[in-house]
C-alpha cells in the first residue's frame, strides 16, 4: 500500500519573518534575520550574531495559556509550537480540546536539544538542594521529546507521537520519517517539523570549535555567507519550520489546499570513514544519498529543477556542490539553480530543515525563487562546477518550478535528501 503523500499545511517561526505571511515576505526580499547581541560579546564570544526570532509576550499568548506561559523557558518548545499550530490551522484543521483524540493524526517533531536555560536552571537549584522549587514543567520542558509531546497535547494527536534528533538533518529527516508513516497506511496525516533553541549555551559549542564566523559582529546582515568566497564560518539562529502531511485521499476528501507533493527521499550516514568524520560528510555517502533520493522518487535526475542546499558558508560548501555535480552527473549550464536560505536566517540547526523546506514549498506553490544572498562573489571552486547564473542573486518570479531537491547534513556524518514536486491536480 503506498499512499500518494502532499503537504496541506505550514508554519514558521523565523530569525527573518514569524507566520507564513512575513516569512514569504522576507524570503522574497531578501531579508536578514541576524542581528547582533551583546550579551554575547559580554561572554567573550568570537561570533556575536545570530538569527533569532522576535516573539513577543503577545504573540506568546496567542499559542498557550497564562499557565503553560507561567513557567514556560524553552524557546525551542515554544517556536515548534507555534510552527506546529499554525501548520495545523493552514492545513484547515480544527482543534478540538474535548473530544477524543484524533487516532488518524500524529507528529514527527525533532529537537537538536530541550531548553538548555531551563536545565542550566534546574542544575542551579538541585546543586543548592533546592529539588522542590524545580517546578511541575522542569521535566517536560527538557526532555528530548518535549515538543512532540506539547504538541501532542495541544491538539490532540492520537497516533505516533515522538521527537527524532539527528543533529543538522533533523528536521528533513522528521519530514521523511513522517511521509513513510502515511505512505504505507499508517496515518492519515502527520505533523513535521524541527525546532531550535538558542543563546550562548546552544552556540557556545560551536563557538568554541571556530566553525562560526567571527569577522562580521559590525555588519550582522553580510555575516552568513553561502557558497561566497569570503565566507569565514556560518551564522548561529533558531526558530521551527512545522509541514503538515496528508494522503492525497485524505486531503481530496476535505478540499484540502496543497501546496506540492512528496515524491520520495533517503537517509544515510557516512560511517565517518573516508573524507568523512565526526563534523564533515563522507563524499561517497552525500551522493549515495541523493542518488538514493532521485531512485525513491521514481524521477531522472534531469528533471530536477531547483537544489534548496545546505550550504552553510563554510569551507564545506564547494564539496557539497561538488557532490551535487557528481550525484547528478550534471554541471556547468546543465546544473539546476541553486541556493541556501541560511544567508538570511543564519545555520538554525535542528530546525533547518524544516524551516528550509517550507520556504522551497512557498516558492513552489507561488512560482518563484528566492534570492540566495551574500554570495555575489561566488567561490571560484564553486565558479568552476557551474555556471554562475545557476545561483540566483535576487527574486526570480514566474518560475514554473516542477521538482526540487532539498538536503541536510549533520554531525555524526548523517546525511538527508527529499524530493518535492508542484502537485499537477
Amino acid at each position: 500500500m503506498n499512499k500518494q503523500v502532499v503537504i496541506t499545511g505550514l508554519g514558521v517561526v523565523s530569525p527573518n519573518g514569524v507566520g507564513l505571511s512575513a516569512f514569504t515576505e522576507a524570503i522574497r526580499t531578501g531579508m536578514s534575520g541576524i542581528r547582533f547581541f551583546p550579551e554575547l560579546k559580554d561572554l567573550n564570544f568570537s561570533c556575536c550574531i545570530g538569527g533569532m526570532p522576535e516573539v513577543d509576550e503577545t504573540l506568546k499568548s496567542a499559542y498557550l495559556s497564562p499557565l503553560q506561559l507561567k513557567q514556560f523557558n524553552s524557546p525551542g518548545i515554544l517556536y515548534g509550537c507555534m510552527a506546529g499550530i499554525d501548520a495545523w490551522k493552514d492545513a484547515g484543521l480544527m482543534i478540538d480540546e474535548t473530544g477524543e483524540p484524533d487516532w488518524d493524526s500524529g507528529t514527527i517533531f525533532g529537537a537538536g536539544n530541550s531548553s538548555v536555560d531551563k536545565l542550566r536552571e534546574s542544575i542551579y537549584k538541585l546543586d543548592a538542594g533546592q529539588v522542590r522549587s524545580l517546578g511541575s514543567t522542569a521535566l517536560i520542558q527538557t526532555m528530548a521529546s518535549g515538543v512532540s509531546a506539547y504538541l501532542g497535547g495541544l491538539l490532540g494527536l492520537g497516533n505516533q507521537v515522538t521527537s527524532n534528533s539527528s543533529a543538522c538533518c533533523t528536521g528533513t529527516e522528521a519530514i521523511l520519517m513522517g511521509y513513510e508513516r502515511i505512505k504505507y497506511g499508517k496515518a492519515k496525516r502527520m505533523l513535521v517539523g524541527g525546532c531550535s533553541d538558542h543563546g550562548p549555551y546552544v552556540w557556545g559549542g560551536f563557538d568554541a570549535m571556530r566553525v562560526i564566523t567571527y569577522k562580521h559582529n559590525d555588519t550582522p546582515e553580510l555575516g552568513s555567507r553561502p557558497m561566497s568566497a569570503t565566507a569565514s564560518g556560518f551564522v548561529p539562529g533558531s526558530g521551527a519550520g512545522a509541514l503538515l502531511l496528508e494522503s492525497l485521499e485524505s486531503a481530496t476528501e476535505r478540499g484540502a489546499r496543497i501546496y506540492g507533493e512528496i515524491l520520495g527521499g533517503a537517509l544515510n550516514a557516512g560511517g565517518q570513514r573516508g573524507d568523512g568524520s565526526m563534523t564533515a560528510p563522507n563524499s561517497e555517502a552525500v551522493q549515495r544519498c541523493i542518488r538514493s533520493a532521485v531512485k525513491d522518487a521514481g524521477i531522472r535526475a534531469e528533471e530536477i529543477d531547483l537544489i534548496n542546499g545546505h550550504l552553510t558558508a563554510t569551507s564545506k560548501d564547494t564539496n557539497e556542490i561538488r557532490n551535487w555535480c557528481e550525484a547528478l552527473n550534471r554541471k556547468g549550464s546543465d546544473f539546476p539553480y541553486v541556493h541556501s536560505l541560511k544567508g538570511m536566517t543564519g545555520h538554525c540547526l535542528a530546525a533547518a530543515g524544516a524551516i528550509e523546506s517550507v520556504a522551497a514549498l512557498l516558492g513552489l506553490k507561488h512560482d518563484f525563487l528566492f534570492p540566495s544572498v551574500n554570495c555575489e562573489d561566488l567561490h571560484p571552486d564553486i565558479a568552476s562546477l557551474i555556471d554562475e547564473g545557476k545561483v540566483p542573486h535576487h527574486l526570480i518570479e514566474n518560475n514554473k518550478l516542477q521538482v526540487i531537491a532539498k538536503a541536510s547534513f549533520g554531525f555524526g556524518d548523517v546525511n538527508a535528501c527529499i524530493i518535492f514536486k508542484r502537485f499537477a491536480g
